[in-house]
């Protein structure tokens, strides 16, 4: 019985690059490259989403546990100039609570080459951040946005905030954070009647809209298959009101199946990770707001650069340790196996 099976802890360790080819580039064994980096900047957030924590919060990780903005930009820099990254995407808990944040975006956008910057976020103090952020190097935003009814938001979030959310669309429209996305979960029995509302919503103010079939990435584990509104089932409500056909061209490693709406060019996208797996193209490897390096976002081990960053490793002996945690990686996530357990930690404090 393997410990995945037992539902064990997450495993901290040093995975084994045993016949890893000779390339510079964050390789797997089934010939995936990872070029995408989600960076949680903090475990901490200020809703209380019903889906993501409990309403009194998490136990949040210690300050002295959290990468600095020197670390965060030294991990960085080395995914960007010797890993062969390219895309990197802040994330949290909720990345807009980071002190100094537009310092840490400001040093990506400095890197050479420069990579793409986005930035996921609940879109609650974007209003006042977003031009700033721009002037920082931010290139993207998405803002997760489940609900446009205020009583069902502040039931979903446990905060009256809903107008904020709004309002802070609005800016990053206006700032010239472009696209912007929001990111939506549909869940039976709470908001799978808001597919089409949503979509018009998005359409009316130039946002892309994305649909996300809800994950099993609770802390309370009590995520239920049955309570999962499909991607079948959320492009059946569309079709509707709206006729859809495949966006043409190739979808490499984008998490998001797109379609045209009403032929275009106004697209809307949903993301299938339980019912229809990408693993197949996954070109992502993520770091936590403590420094661990995840191949997986359902990855039941991780690796410690925040302890060779500390202890005084050289750039090239960190690149080393996180190209055999990418070689590590399973073919898939493994949800839909008989012996699926969730990852010890939650969403909030994986990132994104």
């Amino acid at each position: 019985m393997t410990a995945v099976e037992l539902g064990l802890p997450i495993v901290r360790g040093t995975p084994d690059p045993a016949g890893r080819p000779d390339s510079p580039l964050l390789v797997d064994r089934f010939g995936r490259v990872a070029t995408d980096l989600r960076v949680s900047l903090t475990d901490r957030c200020n809703l209380r989403c019903t889906y993501c924590m409990p309403a009194e919060g998490l136990d949040w990780l210690p300050k002295q546990e959290l990468l600095t903005d020197d670390e965060l930009a030294r991990l960085i820099g080395i995914a960007v100039t010797r890993l062969g990254v390219k895309n990197i995407r802040f994330t949290g808990g909720e990345p807009l609570l980071r002190p100094n944040l537009e310092r840490v975006i400001a040093a990506t956008a400095a890197l050479d080459p420069r990579p793409k910057i986005s930035m996921t976020t609940n879109g609650v103090s974007l209003a006042r951040r977003a031009a700033d952020l721009v002037a920082a190097g931010l290139d993207r935003v998405n803002v997760s946005l489940d609900t446009l009814d205020p009583a069902r938001f502040h039931a979903l979030t446990r905060r009256d905030r809903l107008d904020d959310v709004f309002e802070g669309l609005a800016a990053a429209r206006d700032a010239g954070l472009a696209p912007v996305k929001v990111n939506a979960v549909l869940m039976r029995g709470v908001n799978e009647d808001e597919a089409v509302p949503l979509l018009r919503y998005c359409l009316d103010n130039g946002y892309q809209l994305r649909f996300i079939e809800q994950m099993p990435l609770d802390p309370q584990h009590g995520w239920n298959r049955d309570d999962m509104v499909t991607a079948e089932e959320i492009l059946a409500a569309l079709r509707t009101a709206f006729t859809l056909t495949p966006e043409p061209g190739e979808r490499g490693g984008a998490p998001a199946e797109r379609w045209l709406v009403d032929g275009g060019p106004a697209v809307v996208g949903v993301i299938a990770s339980v019912t229809r797996p990408f693993c197949a193209a996954c070109d992502r490897t993520r770091l936590t707001a403590d420094g661990q390096v995840r191949n997986c976002l359902f990855s039941q081990s991780e690796t410690d650069l925040r302890a060779l960053l500390r202890g005084g490793a050289s750039d090239e002996d960190i690149a080393d340790r996180w190209r055999a945690n990418s070689w590590a990686k399973a073919a898939g996530h493994g949800i839909n196996d008989a012996g699926f357990h969730q990852p010890d930690r939650p969403m909030s404090a994986i990132g994104g």
